[in-house]
């Protein structure tokens, strides 16, 4: 992961989500084929959005209680957080700009 995507665990996620004004998710797993592919637009958003928007993942294999929490039942899922609460899901694989423009409409 880059320096701009964060690793979300069990122990960080709520303190990330609460302290961040807007902040993307993707639940993902490694076996998953179209988690591959969203990975590097994951990566490049961290970057494009570094500053504005704290983006980070959360592999639902090892955090499975947050999968549960938010009533994942596919991947990749991608969520944005705005003042703590859910304000968009996205499922399946999703173009860069459709993902840019859910998170510009969160800014």
């Amino acid at each position: 992961m880059s320096d701009n995507c964060v690793k979300f665990t069990s122990e960080n996620f709520d303190s990330a989500i609460s302290s961040n004004d807007v902040v993307m998710v993707d639940f993902w797993a490694s076996w998953c084929g179209p988690c591959k592919m969203l990975g590097p637009v994951i990566e490049e958003l961290a970057g494009d959005y570094a500053g504005k928007v704290l983006v980070g993942k959360v592999n639902v294999d090892d955090c499975p209680d947050l999968a549960e929490r938010f009533g994942i039942m596919a991947i990749p899922a991608v969520f944005i957080f705005k003042a703590g609460k859910v304000t968009d899901k996205l499922v399946g694989f999703r173009q860069k700009a459709q993902l840019a423009a859910a998170l510009d409409k969160n800014l």
